[in-house]
């Protein structure tokens, strides 16, 4: 078996696919240490480093490949790696993830820091620890990484703005919306909201919005969108518009039964989970258990995934604990404060937990399940099947 990606998902996947003495497993991943991606924002604060070693939650006998796929073959069902060399498979779990989205606004790309990956972290760190305590900064993005990156350079003293596109933290239920606003503003926070609070250009030292303001930024941050990479794409395989990897409910690729995903990267249905690293050691599990019905002759089932809440740190003293119905939406019920901030360090620690208990008791990890996703794939084949098809 070959794992490709090292993250959330990909070392549930591994390790939960070592309950058969007959199986061995490769893990592919570029880099040496896991990057526990829930603590960047720390990173950037300089509160935490943000990794783990695999050998606390990697199983024993998992062959860990310090590498990047270029390319998978799934008719000869080998991967290319970038260093030279092949390496086969019986079955291919892709469990890639994902990362900032392209920045396509002028001069983002040239002049704002992405966050989404270990190493623009790092980097991002070495640019806030270089700028003079005065410095203007600019957070752009008002989701959970953008609100809990803003945050964690306001403790630190810096004078830092969120530019949120739209609305300061959308999954949130409006009663923990106003408990973050009023949080961001005793830290000293600025947040512009609103239609008009979106980015049209970054320049070296200012940030401009779509209504004609002109934002000092000694540092510009970008945590809006995200984007996956193109392996599957350039391997041939299909893929959503975004570029995740389509499978049908079982996480099995729609083009070849030997390959399977899970995480960011996998679109099942072409409905894609919410991003998070809870649904990533979800999704990871249940592409192992995929795998291992098949080997086993079993008919794999269909994912079932339950949301029960969203966590958002707000510095190191505050955060919040949105609780979610079962079709993913907020409900009003939410804990705010240091009760907050500590289930959002219980839910820090526990995404690691989790793989380390899998790697000493492969098959052990459970979650929440509902069918509302049935119910959600029956709307969109209705949606679907109303919809004309243009004429030529």
């Amino acid at each position: 078996m070959v794992v490709i990606g090292g993250g959330y998902a990909g070392v549930m996947a591994a390790n939960r696919l070592t309950q058969r003495e007959d199986v061995t497993v490769t893990l592919i991943n570029p880099r040496p240490t896991f990057v526990a991606r829930l603590r960047l924002h720390q990173l950037v604060g300089g509160s935490h480093d943000a990794v783990v070693d695999y050998g606390e939650v990697l199983a024993e006998g998992i062959r860990l490949v310090v590498d990047t796929v270029t390319r998978i073959d799934a008719a000869e069902r080998s991967v290319t790696l970038a260093k030279g060399g092949m390496v086969g498979y019986d079955y291919l779990v892709y469990a890639v993830g994902s990362g900032s989205a392209d920045r396509c606004v002028p001069g983002a790309a040239e002049f704002a820091y992405p966050i989404a990956t270990l190493e623009a972290a790092q980097q991002l760190r070495s640019v806030v620890d270089a700028a003079p305590a005065t410095a203007a900064m600019t957070v752009v993005g008002a989701g959970p990484t953008g609100i809990e990156t803003v945050a964690e350079l306001a403790e630190l003293g810096r004078r830092v703005t969120l530019v949120c596109g739209g609305v300061l933290g959308p999954y949130l239920h409006p009663r923990a919306r106003r408990v973050a606003s009023k949080r961001l503003a005793t830290l000293g926070v600025t947040v512009l909201d609103g239609p008009d609070a979106k980015v049209t250009a970054v320049t070296r030292d200012a940030v401009q919005l779509g209504d004609g303001r002109t934002l000092p930024s000694r540092v510009t941050i970008w945590t809006a969108g995200f984007g996956v990479p193109d392996l599957a794409a350039r391997s041939g395989l299909s893929t959503d518009a975004v570029g995740r990897l389509l499978t049908d409910e079982t996480l099995t690729a729609v083009d070849d039964v030997r390959i399977i995903a899970a995480g960011d990267s996998a679109a099942p249905s072409d409905l894609p989970f919410r991003m998070s690293a809870y649904a990533a050691g979800c999704l990871g599990a249940h592409a192992a258990d995929t795998v291992l019905d098949r080997i086993a002759g079993k008919r794999p089932a269909p994912i079932k995934l339950s949301f029960p809440a969203m966590c958002i740190s707000l510095g190191r003293r505050a955060g919040i604990y949105q609780l979610a119905h079962l079709d993913d939406t907020a409900m009003r019920l939410f804990l705010g404060g240091r009760p907050g901030a500590k289930l959002k360090e219980l839910s820090c620690t526990y995404s690691v937990k989790h793989l380390a208990n899998e790697a000493r008791k492969p098959g052990s990890h459970t979650w929440l399940k509902n069918d509302k996703r049935q119910q959600l794939l029956r709307a969109k084949r209705g949606q679907a099947l109303a919809t004309p098809e243009r004429s030529a």
